[in-house]
């Protein structure tokens, strides 16, 4: 067993290395990521390492950047494309949910789109608008896209690779504010698959579920929340489409309530979803009403003001509260 403590951004860096490594196949694509490394020097020395026809810094253009991908895709290789930030995406999405998203059906099957969309979103660090946003749920509705989004390090590091690996393309959300912070990588073993919800901490009373960087704040609420007398389990649901129901199932089961929290807003969002779906199929273990913690349905505010717009510990353990009162 061989085990590194390092943050996300060095945890990607090194399976896209890795990835690299395993497959003369896999490219980089992104603007600044060749030499700079990238914004978030995610992509640091891959460039010195693998050469400008493996990591190629590309023109300020997202459409061109994913039709390009899709092209190298058609022609054996497998693209992995950075978009700088996720308000960026935008200028990309008719051929994310147009193109790439339908290539694979219209060709029946014949016509593999092993594409990967590397996408910091998120907020927590500060930013101007376009920087800090939380797109995920267009793409959770776009069918024949997987949606995917790492919490921990070792998430990072295991996720990237199964991503490039696979023969869909893949969304790939990075909770920017999780960049930094350092967790230990296990570098030998692969715990979990990449389509697998996780079970992160366990627990009686109620049932919290969240993705990407909610996943730390749900912890710091639990760890509150045990002081108070109350148990809470948490479960990182990790994929986003296909959601892995079974483990966030077997916990409402178990603990007849359940919290979902999100940085996106709530209207037609992924907890949203997931929380219809709990109530479909666990409505008799329901104690309570699966309640939503999110962001408010307003364009993301000014640096000052996302401490207000994101969901903190304070706000999932009010909505504990409330589920507790029924």
């Amino acid at each position: 067993m061989t085990i590194e403590s390092m943050p996300m951004s060095r945890a990607l860096n090194a399976g896209l290395r890795k990835a690299m490594q395993d497959d003369p196949r896999v490219l980089l694509m992104g603007e600044d990521i060749g030499p700079l490394g990238g914004v978030f020097r995610i992509t640091e020395h891959l460039h010195r390492d693998f050469g400008p026809q493996r990591v190629l810094d590309t023109p300020l253009a997202e459409s061109g950047i994913v039709g390009t991908a899709i092209g190298l895709a058609m022609a054996g290789f497998r693209p992995v494309c950075e978009i700088q930030f996720d308000g960026f995406v935008f200028p990309a999405f008719d051929q994310i949910t147009s193109q790439l998203a339908k290539m694979t059906n219209r060709h029946e099957g014949a016509l593999s789109m092993p594409i990967v969309i590397r996408i910091p979103y998120g907020g927590h660090i500060g930013a101007v608008e376009h920087h800090q946003e939380s797109p995920e749920a267009y793409f959770t509705h776009t069918p024949g896209l997987r949606v995917v989004s790492p919490s921990t390090p070792n998430d990072a590091y295991w996720m990237i690779q199964e991503a490039i690996r696979s023969n869909d393309p893949v969304v790939f959300l990075e909770p920017k504010s999780r960049y930094w912070p350092k967790g230990e990588v296990d570098l030998s073993a692969s715990a979990v698959p990449l389509h697998a919800s996780r079970v992160v901490r366990r627990g009686s009373d109620v049932t919290l579920v969240g993705h990407g960087a909610m996943v730390t704040t749900l912890l710091q609420a639990a760890a509150i929340a045990e002081g108070e007398g109350t148990s809470c389990e948490v479960v990182d649901v990790r994929s986003l489409s296909p959601v892995d129901y079974g483990p966030i199932l077997d916990s409402v089961r178990s603990t007849g309530r359940m919290v979902y929290a999100q940085e996106a807003p709530g209207f037609t969002s992924l907890g949203s979803e997931i929380a219809a779906t709990v109530m479909e199929r666990a409505f008799y273990a329901l104690e309570a009403p699966v309640l939503r913690v999110s962001g408010f349905d307003t364009p993301f505010p000014p640096a000052k003001l996302e401490g207000t717009y994101l969901p903190d510990a304070d706000r999932i353990l009010e909505a504990v509260d409330r589920s507790l009162a029924y």
